[in-house]
C-alpha cells in the first residue's frame, strides 16, 4: 500500500469523521455542563465513574482504573481528583485492607451536583447527535452510536 492508496485514503477520511463527531459532541456537552453546572466534561465523567463504585468485591477503583475509565493519564486524573476534592465534591480515604491504597469517593454535594447535571449531559448528548445526524459525513456514525449496546458492568 502507498500513501495514495484509495483504501488508506478512505480509512483516513473515516477516522477524521469519527474525530469530528467526537469533538462536536464533547464541545456541545462541555458548553451545556459549564453553563448549567460549572462542570467540565471530564469533571462530570469522573464524578459519574466514581459514583458507580460499590462496597462489593472490586467495587472501589484504584487511580489507574479511574484514569482508564475517564480516558486521562494517571497524573491528569490525580490533578482532576485534587481539584474536585478542593471543591468539596470528592473525598479520599485509605483502603481499609491495604494502607498503601487510597480510594476516592463522591461526597454528598458531589452526588447532588452529578444528579443535577446528568439530565443536562443527556440532553446535550441527544442534541449533538441529532445535529450531527444532519451532516451526511457523520450520519452513519451517529446511527452506529445509537445502535451500539451499552456495556454491561463487570
Amino acid at each position: 500500500m502507498t500513501a495514495t492508496d484509495p483504501a488508506l485514503t478512505a480509512l483516513a477520511g473515516s477516522w477524521c469523521a469519527l474525530s469530528l463527531l467526537h469533538d462536536r459532541i464533547e464541545a456541545h456537552i462541555e458548553r451545556a455542563l459549564q453553563a448549567g453546572h460549572g462542570l467540565s466534561v471530564r469533571e462530570f465523567s469522573l464524578l459519574d465513574v466514581l459514583s458507580r463504585q460499590h462496597d462489593g468485591d472490586g467495587g472501589h477503583l484504584q487511580m489507574k482504573q479511574v484514569a482508564d475509565a475517564v480516558v486521562l493519564s494517571q497524573s491528569a486524573t490525580t490533578r482532576l481528583v485534587t481539584r474536585l476534592e478542593e471543591r468539596g465534591l470528592l473525598s479520599r480515604y485509605l483502603c481499609p485492607t491495604d494502607r498503601r491504597g487510597i480510594y476516592t469517593d463522591v461526597s454528598a454535594s458531589g452526588r447532588a451536583l452529578l444528579e443535577a447535571a446528568r439530565p443536562t449531559n443527556n440532553t446535550a448528548l441527544r442534541e449533538a447527535l441529532d445535529t450531527a445526524a444532519l451532516d451526511p459525513r457523520l450520519a452513519p456514525l451517529v446511527r452506529a452510536v445509537e445502535r451500539t449496546p451499552s456495556p454491561q458492568p463487570a
